[in-house]
């Protein structure tokens, strides 16, 4: 009885708001409703990378330069996602890499545009989009980014990034390793932390390539 009435209080709150559409069924990212951050966002920051790569990155979301340029992890992180990919010996054109959600979340501060976790509300929404990549791509080792692309992979929102860390999880036809985002490593306080960040995300894409050969 108490699940039925949230779901009554969700349903509710989503029809109050006109901008908001939980159970549209889009045909493509600029007409997507089913949460609220289009609004705020210049545009949607599709995947990208081969219809059949064996191998997908999954991010949180979008950043200030992915929402300007249009294109996932082109930014900073982005930068750094690529040195790691070329370190474990894979090239970023045979990934699919994408995010769990597709607009960016973010909050002012002075001129600059801050980055905003994602909630879980619109991490839901988003499984739709993420949903059809699976389907589409249908890579067979899917490195999850971060606790957000985590939690969106495994469609489980108690899904913990350090009890998954080094290990791989098998999950329906995908087998999912996790790792920190690397936004984290540039966050990181020290140069020993932003090492072993590094490290661990190296490794991890390592352990894809090798999962996603045999």
């Amino acid at each position: 009885m108490a699940d039925d009435k949230q779901t009554r209080r969700s349903r509710s709150s989503a029809q109050s708001d006109p901008d908001v559409e939980r159970d549209q069924q889009p045909a493509t990212l600029d007409e997507c409703r089913r949460c609220t951050l289009w609004r705020n966002a210049t545009q949607a920051v599709p995947g990208e990378g081969p219809r059949r790569a064996s191998i997908m990155l999954v991010g949180e979301q979008p950043g200030d330069a992915e929402d300007l340029q249009g294109r996932p992890f082109v930014g900073p992180a982005g930068a750094l996602l690529d040195k790691a990919l070329e370190e474990a010996g894979l090239k970023r054109k045979d990934v699919y890499v994408t995010n769990a959600v597709k607009h960016f979340k973010w909050t002012p501060r002075g001129k600059r545009r801050m980055h905003k976790t994602p909630g879980q509300r619109e991490i839901e929404a988003c499984g739709y989009w993420l949903e059809q990549e699976l389907r589409t791509v249908r890579a067979r080792v899917i490195v999850a980014l971060g606790a957000t692309a985590l939690k969106a992979v495994l469609d489980d929102s108690h899904a913990r990034l350090q009890d998954a860390l080094g290990k791989t999880i098998g999950h329906g036809e995908h087998l999912v390793v996790a790792t920190y985002h690397p936004s984290f490593a540039l966050r990181a306080p020290d140069p020993e932390t932003r090492r072993h960040v590094y490290d661990t995300i190296v490794a991890a894409l390592q352990t894809a390539d090798k999962l996603g050969h045999k």
